[in-house]
């Protein structure tokens, strides 16, 4: 299966760089709205046949237009929203407490998914919610799935389950808003990342332990 991994566009929340998780959480700004929009043009080489969102507003607004471009349902999932902020919701994602949040997100990637957000989820109960939503989509045979979710939770996912891709590499490649990821695989034999934000991810081996893209771009979340 070819998975993308769509984040939302842009919402007010990102432009105050707050960590706004809660659902229903805010829509998409002016811009956000642009990016949407554009999101049709930005996938016409994929062959989308199904549309995933989570569970909050912005996804799904992201969403639909890539769904009604392609005669879809917009499939919203609870499992592929963001990691829940906690006790840190509302914080600057910046203030010392913010950075907590990213701390943890990438500690569960490498491995310490027992750890709890302050306030909120373990590693081991976020990626299992978001693993579901991807084992019900290869489980329905489509050949290329459209998620769109959000940053800090594709860039965990990704670093947990690609095999090319590892925590300094996400770490250090925030997605922009509507970036994508494109990876390649199925729940059984496992993940391979093809792309990250449009920069080819080179295969693990070649200059270094993991992929690497051309380039860099984003926001955290």
């Amino acid at each position: 299966m070819r998975l993308l991994l769509v984040r939302h566009g842009q919402t007010p929340s990102n432009v105050a760089y707050l960590l706004d998780t809660a659902v229903p959480g805010p829509g998409l700004t002016e811009l956000g709205e642009r990016q949407a929009a554009a999101l049709p043009a930005a996938l016409a080489d994929e062959a989308v046949e199904a549309v995933y969102a989570s569970t909050l507003v912005r996804t799904q607004l992201t969403a639909a237009p890539l769904a009604a471009a392609r005669g879809l349902d917009v499939l919203v999932r609870d499992g592929i929203r963001e990691v829940f902020a906690g006790d840190l919701e509302m914080l600057p994602g910046g203030s010392r407490r913010g950075e907590e949040y990213m701390r943890t997100v990438f500690a569960w990637a490498d491995g310490d998914t027992g750890l709890r957000m302050p306030g909120g989820e373990s590693g081991a109960e976020t990626l299992a919610r978001f693993d579901a939503v991807v084992a019900e989509a290869a489980a329905d045979g489509a050949g290329t799935v459209a998620m769109v979710s959000h940053g800090a939770v594709i860039r965990m996912w990704t670093a947990a389950r690609a095999g090319n891709v590892d925590v300094p590499f996400a770490a250090a490649r925030p997605l922009d808003n509507t970036g994508v990821v494109i990876l390649e695989g199925s729940p059984s034999d496992g993940w391979k990342a093809l792309t990250w934000a449009g920069a080819t991810v080179a295969p693990a081996g070649e200059g270094g332990p993991t992929g690497r893209p051309m380039d860099e771009s984003g926001h955290a979340w």
